[in-house]
């Protein structure tokens, strides 16, 4: 006897779509037999032929923000959201919440914050600052995902930048115990060189953060992992200029894999309209034939996966009553629609729901080290969304769960619908019972 059984004639596994009836007991996973086994279970449910099981999202770039600026998100809303959109498991940037997770105590406050508030689950990064190194083996132990750090100011003075030299310590550091050091990758001189950013118009914006501060940051990464040997993840990958050199890096033999955002797979900067601030991040939207490139590095395994960087804020800090591209804060709401996103741009490439469960679930797992995450298979553990790919909406930003109804993709229609979301064998009731997670009990 197990707890529940769920049938479906679509279920997305790591060889593709198959049909199975899968069985749960104490939130896992422990059996995936043929559509009609008799398995004997508590419950047994078959979904509807239009239904399909795929393994719940695995969001690994989030910004809860709390506490200190929980005004922006908070852990109630922001994983609420991810489960309205089929996402299981979400890790919290260390950054824009006060204080940001650079030393143990940051990490206990805000765990402490987060408990009996999460609806999913719940990891943590830990972040690299000047002056933060003795703090890193501690938040390694206690059990931090891996570690963040900026090359350019990170928009908040709380959390710095390092320099070279401080990065090239904190590699070597961070590998000595095996841990992940995930970049945000823009050259700071390239930045200063830059045109300055101001006004309605999003091209002088995009000429702000040019492909090339993406590209040279890069490199100077690569370059760092080579000789350290620590394992290395260029965040929310925005320059396709930079995938030749990803891709040569790793025939060499460096330890570096690469995400990038449904934002930069969606939108193009062509079709940006005039002071609509809502689609300012950094690094920016670019144009379209560099969005068809990144598609193609998706293809050719160099983008290793596909994560959220959700970054809300409150709707005054968007500056919407000018519409400055220069003064409003840089960052994208996007949590609860990313697997609908992503579906109706690789619909239309030939991809397949397996591809992008692959992207979204299984790959974001693996590079964090969610050993029993991403993937329906034994043992693992019983996170499933069921999507309904076939199925439309057109998004209404007043209906989404994130905190505030700001979103560059208001009132766009998307193919794909999330009509439930299981965590470890339960459907989301609504009650917040998510768990937080260490890097040891992942």
């Amino acid at each position: 006897m197990v707890d529940v059984v769920i049938r479906a004639r679509r279920v997305v596994t790591a060889t593709g779509e198959i049909d199975r009836a899968i069985g749960v007991a104490d939130g896992k996973i422990v059996a995936i037999e043929p559509f009609d086994a008799d398995l004997p279970a508590a419950e047994d449910l078959t979904l509807p032929d239009e239904h399909v099981l795929m393994p719940g999202v695995v969001d690994t770039h989030v910004h809860v923000n709390e506490p200190g600026r929980t005004e922006w998100e908070g852990f109630a809303t922001a994983t609420r959201a991810a489960i309205a959109g089929g996402v299981t498991t979400i890790i919290d940037m260390p950054l824009n919440s006060i204080p940001p997770t650079t030393d143990v105590p940051a990490l206990d406050l805000k765990r402490k914050t987060a408990e009996g508030q999460v609806h999913c689950d719940v990891g943590f990064w830990g972040g690299v600052v000047p002056g933060n190194l003795q703090e890193l083996r501690g938040l390694h132990d206690h059990g931090v995902f891996g570690f963040k750090c900026f090359l350019l100011h990170s928009g908040v003075d709380e959390f710095p930048p390092v320099e070279p030299a401080e990065l090239e310590r904190a590699l070597q550091a961070l590998h000595s115990y095996d841990a992940l050091l995930i970049v945000h990758a823009e050259d700071s001189q390239a930045i200063d060189r830059a045109p300055t950013a101001h006004g309605e118009r999003y091209s002088d914006f995009l000429a702000s953060r040019p492909r090339g501060a993406e590209n040279v940051a890069i490199a100077q990464v690569i370059e760092l992992a080579r000789w350290t040997g620590a394992r290395v993840h260029i965040l929310h990958l925005s320059s396709s200029d930079a995938l030749p050199m990803i891709a040569s890096a790793r025939r060499d033999g460096v330890r570096i894999t690469a995400e990038t955002c449904p934002h930069y797979l969606s939108f193009t900067a062509e079709a940006v309209p005039d002071g609509a601030t809502q689609y300012k991040c950094c690094p920016p939207i670019r144009e379209a034939s560099n969005r068809e490139l990144l598609w193609q590095g998706l293809r050719d395994g160099v983008i290793d996966c596909i994560v959220s960087d959700h970054s809300p804020c409150t709707p005054d800090l968007k500056r919407f009553d000018i519409g400055d591209f220069g003064v409003a804060w840089g960052g994208i709401a996007s949590v609860e629609v990313g697997l609908s996103a992503i579906w109706s741009e690789a619909r239309t490439r030939g991809f397949t729901l397996a591809d992008v469960s692959r992207w979204m679930s299984g790959r974001p797992a693996e590079i964090a080290g969610l050993r029993h995450k991403g993937r329906i298979a034994l043992g693992y553990d019983a996170d499933f969304a069921v999507f309904e790919p076939d199925a439309g909406r057109v998004i209404d930003p007043a209906q989404l769960h994130h905190r505030h109804p700001v979103t560059p993709y208001a009132f766009r229609p998307l193919a794909g619908v999330v009509r439930e979301t299981w965590l470890r064998g339960a459907r989301a009731s609504g009650q917040p019972t998510g768990r937080l997670l260490t890097r040891g009990n992942a």
